[in-house]
């Protein structure tokens, strides 16, 4: 069994939930991936962003909210998933904000082969 570690980073535009456009991240392997650690980022000086964040369960074809409507402050941080999260093969986590340029989201996973 081999692991390996990942980081991603992305802007969260203001897509809504179109189950395509918005997602930061996707298990496009045939492993399993848990994520460790995600934290979002309010880089806006003034402004707070309105944070949304689901998983797509790509076997079942549903979304379940890991948040909704989350208000971040300006220049704080939160992370909305309080423990690890395992991804199935084709499963997605999806992001969204009230407004660009405002939201930054880094993960870190494990990917089990």
């Amino acid at each position: 069994m081999a692991e390996q570690f990942y980081t991603i980073q992305a802007d969260i535009g203001t897509t809504s939930d179109d189950g395509v456009s918005n997602a930061i991240h996707t298990n496009s392997t045939s492993n399993r991936q848990i994520i460790i650690l995600c934290q979002v980022a309010n880089v806006h000086g003034t402004n707070n962003g309105v944070l949304n964040m689901d998983v797509l369960d790509h076997s079942a074809s549903t979304a379940k909210a890991l948040v909704s409507t989350l208000i971040v402050p300006a220049d704080t941080a939160v992370n909305p998933i309080g423990g690890k999260l395992v991804l199935e093969p084709n499963d997605a986590i999806r992001a969204w904000a009230d407004a660009a340029s405002v939201l930054e989201v880094n993960i870190s996973y494990l990917e089990i082969s």
